[in-house]
């Protein structure tokens, strides 16, 4: 049997890099202003996504791939590679419909294709470091059932927090669960936001101002993970300098055994807006 494949989508916001060196398939979502169509990742980058946002006078909209185009992306993986069972992780059922499409598209061609597909319940580099973490093994390996027994440990043990400057594009894209709550009383407040067990976007706690926020979101990581091994990864929207600062902070604070800063890409972008910053931790494998 040939090493397991892992597929995943645009919105686990990757760099291209680790794509490359853990032979991750990424299949986008896309991006629409107007009547004007992206895919995310291919012909908009982040950079760009960001200043037609500034510049644009409508909001963006997103759209999840078809069900056949994640048919031709499996096929396509199996033709090169027709000894090996595929992975496909994605986007949080209840943010998306993109879960559903490679679902279906793994019920029409499960009889000749192994296909395992995922709902993370998670989004951006929440879902990147679980995909990372079972690439890791899949290349160097590991066969079907090790790579998914790691999949159930990160989904259990996988946990995001993140912040938005203005809750107005959770809200004007429909994504805003369960955080609904805080819209209209954010006056000097940061809302703490978090993904629930389901997948849906909740209100984890407030806090007032950039720094009191950060700081209650170093002392949940370190209730939750001491000193043991963590993959950490930072996912910010314009807010590079940000991101950097607290990576070198947290790794002075923590067991840092791989780290990794992201861009937020279009498609999650539209959902968080600019300024948005997203933490995810898991434990580290023995890899």
């Amino acid at each position: 049997m040939g090493n397991v494949q892992i597929i995943t989508d645009s919105t686990a916001d990757i760099p291209e890099s680790l794509t490359q060196e853990l032979d991750i398939h990424v299949v986008p979502l896309k991006v629409h202003f107007g009547d004007e169509t992206y895919e995310d990742g291919i012909d908009l980058d982040s950079a760009q996504f960001y200043q037609k946002l500034a510049d644009s006078a409508v909001m963006p909209t997103t759209s999840q791939p078809t069900p056949y185009q994640f048919e031709e992306v499996y096929r396509g993986i199996h033709r090169t590679n027709p000894d090996s069972p595929l992975i496909s992780i994605h986007l949080s059922a209840n943010l998306s419909g993109t879960f559903q499409s490679a679902h279906l598209a793994s019920q029409t061609i499960g009889d000749e294709i192994p296909i395992t597909v995922i709902d993370s319940k998670r989004a951006s580099y929440a879902i990147g470091l679980i995909v990372v973490e079972v690439a890791k093994l899949a290349k160097q390996g590991a066969s079907l059932e090790v790579c998914q027994s790691r999949i159930d440990e990160l989904l259990k043990d996988t946990t995001v927090l993140f912040m938005v400057d203005t809750m107005e594009y959770l809200q004007k894209n429909g994504r805003i669960g369960k955080a609904s709550a805080l819209v209209g009383s954010l006056l000097k407040i940061k809302p703490i936001l978090s993904l629930n067990d389901d997948g849906e976007v909740f209100p984890f706690e407030k806090a007032r101002g950039n720094k009191k926020a950060i700081q209650r979101i170093v002392n949940e990581f370190h209730e939750r993970y001491g000193d043991d091994p963590v993959h950490v990864g930072i996912s910010h929207a314009q807010a590079e300098s940000t991101a950097n600062e607290l990576m070198e902070r947290l790794k002075s604070e923590f067991n840092v055994s791989k780290s990794v800063i992201a861009d937020i890409g279009p498609v999650i972008g539209t959902h968080v807006g600019p300024g948005a910053l997203s933490i995810s931790f898991a434990r580290s494998g023995n890899q």
